[in-house]
């Protein structure tokens, strides 16, 4: 066919540019062609190697293939189709495939980087709400940086400054760093401390209950503590010493070091209660070290244990030897506590209460003025001391005193406590009976280093800013300072002398200085603190009633070491007991060999 018969044969497309499909010759029908309209665009130029699934793009090929519809593109849309194609060929084309190169440039950087606080606080939220997040500010980046994981991290030198502005702005900032990886509310990811429990708990021990302190808070049982029975108070108290009333940060006086000796059995090993139990003058028993944590217990953070035993009626509070009731703790209640770390050995945990309860000591038996003019007997000697000891006797006194625990009036349940005094103060008039007193002690280790609390430096704020520190530290030791004014309570001390103790040099915990002296009214301290009284006995009632319930044998009340959740197990009679206790217990026959 000449030129001419072809073009002749070439219909003309009344419809469009163009020749006409219907009357397209034969030899011309395979060649892909595309309709097109005079305003389109190039966007592509023929490749005639490709397959028609690749030309018409990698993405659009692995859809058919997967057999996906076509119209599922990556960013939930449609995708766009050349103008006049139908199916899939060779110009099908999509413009999705270059939007996954597609990224938005911060055109503020400059800005951002002059504002620490956005950068690291408002930085991950800026691509999602174009705006910083307002908790930033002023040491925002040091919040971030708390989070763990924030754009804090990379803007870190911006926020440098302070505790203060930390505290005021910077946690709110590390609130934006981590929004997509932080464990629960004001967490900021720091990482989660395991505590062992404070005894070993045995496969032979039977869980009988489980209490949350939730539960605990709960309880009320309202007890007439003004009008308390003492039954029998035992020992002597040496006058306090009133000179260390003027005592402050530019007078500071040295803790001095004083060889005394102070007893503090448990219940089952004291005499004198094992008298009154025998008498039957009351049916539970137990020390004011014991039942001032039993009351605080939902203060409680650290790990503790109480060996319950029940005789018949009798019920008994026990401590064990070398347990958390003999070492007061430091910065229990702290939002960042001290740590066990293998590097600073001196400010773990364990090394801290062994410090406090050598200030705690030391200071009670400096404060007191020990000669025979200052000095009372009370109606019984000290029943510990023995003759042989060489060592003169420490300022104490003891009070046993009867605490009614009935809820209706024909029960009658009755506590006795052993009760200590420390010191006594004249009274003004001659008439008047000199006021008992109870010493404590609070001490500062470092104020910059890990489980300080931020607390701040006594040295600088104890005479200026009184309040600051008392208010701080009851924050920190919120589960000490409770359990200080309930004892005093229990003991019927009308003045709790508190001592400020402080490390005369921070990197050195064997030498200290006293910075100042406080008086409080325990009352009064205790409701400062909101100590509830009614839901410390509403405790110790509901623990009482527990063991009641059991048989007889021996339990133990032991706080979870990581949960505010305290456990009532049963344990066999000789779980705590020695193997050298085992053989007293048990003598061998004189005539046999031991069994050799």
């Amino acid at each position: 066919m000449s030129l001419s018969e072809l073009i002749a044969s070439v219909v003309d497309n009344p419809e469009g540019f163009g020749p006409s499909n219907q009357h397209l010759p034969a030899q011309f029908k395979d060649i892909p062609y595309a309709p097109f309209s005079k305003n389109d665009k190039l966007g592509r130029v023929v490749d005639w190697n490709l397959e028609a699934s690749a030309a018409a793009g990698p993405a659009a090929g692995a859809q058919r293939r997967a057999g996906a519809p076509q119209g599922s593109g990556k960013y939930g849309r449609e995708p766009k189709e050349a103008f006049g194609a139908g199916s899939a060929g060779t110009f099908a084309y999509f413009h999705d495939e270059d939007e996954a190169s597609f990224s938005l440039v911060d055109g503020n950087k400059g800005a951002a980087a002059k504002r620490g606080g956005a950068a690291g606080g408002g930085l991950a939220n800026l691509g999602r709400t174009g705006q910083f997040n307002r908790g930033g500010g002023r040491g925002g980046a040091r919040g971030g940086a708390a989070g763990g994981r924030g754009g804090a991290q990379a803007y870190g030198r911006a926020g440098q400054q302070g505790r203060q502005d930390y505290a005021r702005a910077g946690g709110k900032g590390a609130r934006g760093a981590t929004q997509g990886g932080r464990v629960g509310w004001k967490d900021w990811n720091k990482e989660q401390r395991t505590r062992d429990a404070s005894v070993v708990i045995a496969s032979d021990w039977a869980v009988l209950e489980e209490i949350e302190f939730t539960r605990l808070a709960k309880l009320r049982l309202e007890v007439d503590t003004t009008e308390v029975e003492t039954v029998s108070s035992h020992g002597f108290l040496y006058e306090y010493d009133k000179t260390y009333d003027r005592v402050t940060t530019k007078t500071e006086k040295p803790l001095q070091i004083i060889d005394r000796i102070r007893y503090n059995p448990t219940t089952s090993d004291d005499p004198i209660i094992q008298e009154l139990a025998a008498k039957d003058k009351a049916q539970i028993f137990a020390t004011d070290a014991i039942l001032s944590m039993l009351m605080c217990t939902t203060r409680t953070v650290y790990p503790w244990d109480i060996v319950i035993t029940r005789e018949g009626d009798k019920l008994y509070m026990d401590k064990r030897e070398g347990g958390p009731f003999d070492f007061p703790s430091v910065n229990e209640n702290a939002a960042d506590p001290p740590l066990e770390n293998e590097k600073d050995t001196l400010n773990t945990p364990s090394s801290l209460s062994l410090e406090a309860t050598y200030i705690n000591q030391n200071f009670a038996f400096q404060v007191v003025r020990e000669d025979t003019e200052s000095r009372i007997d009370l109606e019984n000697p000290n029943p510990f001391y023995s003759p042989e000891e060489t060592e003169p006797l420490a300022s104490c006194g003891y009070r046993y005193r009867k605490f009614d625990l009935s809820i209706t009036e024909d029960e009658d349940v009755q506590l006795i406590v052993r009760t200590e005094v420390d010191s006594f103060v004249k009274s003004a008039g001659a008439a008047e009976e000199d006021s008992y007193i109870t010493i404590k002690t609070l001490n500062e280790f470092d104020s910059r280093a890990q489980g300080s609390g931020g607390a701040p430096d006594w040295r600088t704020k104890l005479d200026s800013q009184r309040g600051a520190v008392v208010a701080t530290e009851m924050k920190n030791n919120s589960s000490k300072l409770a359990r200080y004014a309930v004892q005093s309570i229990l003991a019927g001390a009308e003045q709790m002398k508190m001592g400020y103790v402080s490390r005369a040099n921070p990197r050195d915990s064997s030498r200290h200085t006293i910075l100042g002296t406080q008086w409080y009214k325990p009352r009064e301290f205790a409701s400062q603190m909101n100590i509830s009284l009614a839901n410390g006995w509403g405790i110790v009632r509901t623990i009482a009633d527990l063991c009641f319930k059991q048989p007889e044998g021996k339990y133990v009340l032991l706080k979870d070491p990581n949960k505010p959740v305290v456990r009532l197990y049963r344990v066999p009679y000789d779980a705590f007991e020695t193997v050298e206790d085992v053989e007293e217990e048990i003598p061998l026959d004189a005539g046999s060999d031991g069994g050799l």
